[in-house]
């Protein structure tokens, strides 16, 4: 084991509720330290071994390296450094038109490729990526934060409590699902079996008539939150992976979901699987066996230590032993405009490119 080892991952990490990308990164540097691994968030250190692209593109508000940082470095300051790229992003989720091009581009000019599922590692397959080396290493959660300690399985004199939760508020994220579920408790008889509670980000202008809501939680408070319910609902539409659904899978609740994406792959044995039309089947169904279906998830296994040891395996079998460069007067220059120019020149694109598309989505509806 090469225990002095220097990651830098490509993503800065924002405190409070924030999207599955930022989750990831605390993980991943959270263990990385725990093994003696020294971890930055950016370029301007000699040394570096790995470089773990996870937010390549400038547009990525939590961005801290872009590919053409990572080629830069590699090229005039430690020619052994290898580049990753993390792929958790795909046109089909949100029904953009310009990421997986993106994607593909930054793919063939890393060293190596990790997705998080094997969906979209074949969506990119089709679309003719170029990798010479990759994996898929499925995503994971903190078991330490959502767990089944202290949840109270349904009682069956209550109502049975349905509960799902996001961040991103683009429609695929399953509000085809969410809001007919929500029409389905119009039925008085339903309302007194079932109630549903949405957590999270909405799409603009949207409401629910019979759910609960509640605004964007994290940590703690939200896995508190999910322990209250009995049963997890997911109607996300091509999602890579997706937290949502792991943490409360983890946190005890059997998880009805749609069969698309990557999520299949992490609920198929241990799930339900449902679709629009057979919704209120599936309901009546587990609220008659839910004990079968809460078995059955007990041994959801997709834990953020898991994932993150498969990441480690990878770096330590890429790490080069071979004797680095340690200094540039390309690094010179980069760590005296790194701090102000280059932060504030990726800010501001961050910014307009995001705006931009707004404005261009707007006008396209």
């Amino acid at each position: 084991m090469q225990n002095n080892m220097k990651v830098a991952l490509g993503s800065k990490t924002i405190k409070g509720p924030w999207g599955g990308g930022n989750l990831f990164t605390i993980n991943l540097e959270k263990y990385l330290k725990s093994k003696n691994i020294e971890v930055t968030n950016n370029l301007t250190e000699p040394g570096i071994d790995i470089i773990l692209l996870t937010e390549p593109r400038i547009e990525s508000s939590t961005s801290t390296i872009t590919l053409l940082e990572a080629r830069l470095y590699k090229k005039f300051v430690n020619s052994q450094v290898k580049i990753i790229h993390r792929v958790n992003e795909c046109d089909e989720r949100k029904n953009t038109n310009f990421v997986n091009k993106k994607m593909i581009s930054i793919s063939n000019r890393s060293d190596f490729t990790i997705y998080v599922s094997s969906w979209i590692q074949d969506l990119f397959n089709k679309n003719q990526i170029q990798v010479g080396e990759s994996k898929v290493i499925m995503s994971g959660s903190n078991n330490r934060v959502f767990n089944k300690i202290n949840k109270e399985v349904w009682d069956r004199e209550s109502k049975l409590r349905i509960v799902t939760h996001h961040w991103g508020n683009n429609w695929n994220k399953g509000f085809d699902s969410y809001s007919h579920l929500d029409t389905l408790l119009d039925d008085q008889e339903l309302r007194e079996k079932f109630n549903f509670t949405y957590i999270g980000n909405l799409p603009k202008d949207f409401k629910f008539r019979n759910s609960c809501y509640l605004k964007p939680i994290s940590d703690l408070e939200l896995s508190n939150e999910l322990k209250t319910h009995d049963l997890y609902i997911t109607g996300s539409i091509n999602e890579p992976s997706g937290n949502h659904h792991i943490e409360g899978a983890l946190c005890g609740l059997p998880v009805l979901y749609v069969k698309s994406g990557g999520v299949t792959e992490y609920q198929s044995d241990y799930g339900i699987e449902f679709k629009d039309s057979n919704l209120l089947e599936k309901l009546n169904n587990i609220y008659m066996n839910y004990e079968v279906y809460y078995q059955r998830n007990k041994n959801f296994p997709f834990s953020s230590d898991r994932m993150c040891k498969e990441y480690f395996d990878v770096m330590l079998e890429l790490c080069s032993i071979k004797k680095k460069k340690r200094s540039s007067v390309y690094l010179t220059l980069y760590r005296l405009f790194y701090p102000n120019l280059i932060s504030y020149y990726k800010d501001v694109s961050a910014r307009t490119i995001y705006h931009f598309r707004k404005i261009n989505d707007s006008a396209n509806k």
